[in-house]
């Protein structure tokens, strides 16, 4: 049985608070609202009751930040696509950020099991004066478990993903696998099994000196890191700084994003980091 789940989000300034509503359309819906900052930031945990994705299954979200609201959405656990008989799981995001408006996108990881065939697309338009942090986190498989994405008993296993900020920043591809070359070639995933990405993102040109102190302040937490090795930070175009590193596990990776996120955070809006505590559990 396929599962449709459909999530749609508002969220709007009321004096100094930011109000949430939500309505959902099947097994997709909020778990918490919480305000750990104080009433201007809305912390919202969206949660798939089934715990997985599978072929058939469609998972919508839609979310819109009016004017002058805050918003930062994550999840209490891993999205997990599962095996498929042939049919494509699909999940879409789309957000709309008004003026003066901030996202934090910032999800557990997603796991492409085995025999999975997926696609997970992801559409932010911001407004001149809207900013937001994103991250992705990808685990391919679970091969500690004896179950790697690329298991020749399973060649059908595919996995699509797209993160769009029109005219600004475009990440569209699909690992199949089949594709040795990609996944263990020094130019593609030199044989990690997980890839994570962060970036911080504004409606309009971000000035030089800014875009320059998030690089310089990413390059320095890096250096330091146990990822060094394979990670890197550029800003692709005037309104993007982008973050992105391979590792053979999720929970180093977690770890250097939550840590650039932190020191980011605090340089883009002068707010002081508010890691969930979801993170780390």
């Amino acid at each position: 049985m396929s599962w449709l789940g459909q999530l749609n989000l508002d969220y709007r300034r009321d004096g100094e608070r930011t109000i949430a509503l939500d309505r959902h359309t099947g097994p997709l819906r909020v778990l918490q609202r919480l305000y750990p900052e104080g009433p201007g930031v809305c912390h919202h945990v969206l949660v798939h009751p089934p715990g997985g994705i599978v072929g058939g299954d469609v998972l919508q979200v839609d979310a819109h930040l009016a004017c002058g609201s805050h918003a930062l959405i994550t999840t209490p656990g891993a999205t997990r696509f599962y095996r498929s008989a042939g049919e494509e799981a699909q999940q879409t995001l789309h957000t709309r950020v008004d003026d003066d408006s901030r996202l934090e996108w910032l999800p557990l990881e997603t796991i492409a099991y085995r025999g999975c065939v997926a696609s997970n697309r992801m559409r932010f338009d911001l407004a001149p004066r809207a900013e937001m942090f994103g991250w992705d986190v990808l685990a391919l498989g679970l091969p500690a478990a004896g179950e790697p994405f690329d298991d020749p008993a399973h060649p059908h296993g595919r996995y699509t993903q797209e993160i769009d900020l029109p005219g600004v920043w475009l990440e569209r591809g699909t690992v199949t696998a089949t594709d040795q070359l990609l996944l263990d070639s020094p130019l593609g995933w030199a044989g990690h099994r997980v890839t994570g990405t962060l970036w911080f993102a504004s409606g309009t040109p971000l000035p030089r000196a800014r875009r320059e102190a998030l690089l310089d302040a990413a390059r320095a937490l890096s250096a330091d890191h146990a990822l060094s090795a394979t990670c890197g930070s550029t800003s692709t175009h005037e309104q993007v700084v982008v973050l992105r590193a391979l590792a053979p596990r999720v929970e180093p990776l977690m770890d250097l994003l939550v840590t650039v996120w932190s020191q980011w955070r605090t340089l883009a809006w002068d707010l002081a980091p508010c890691p969930s505590r979801l993170w780390r559990t």
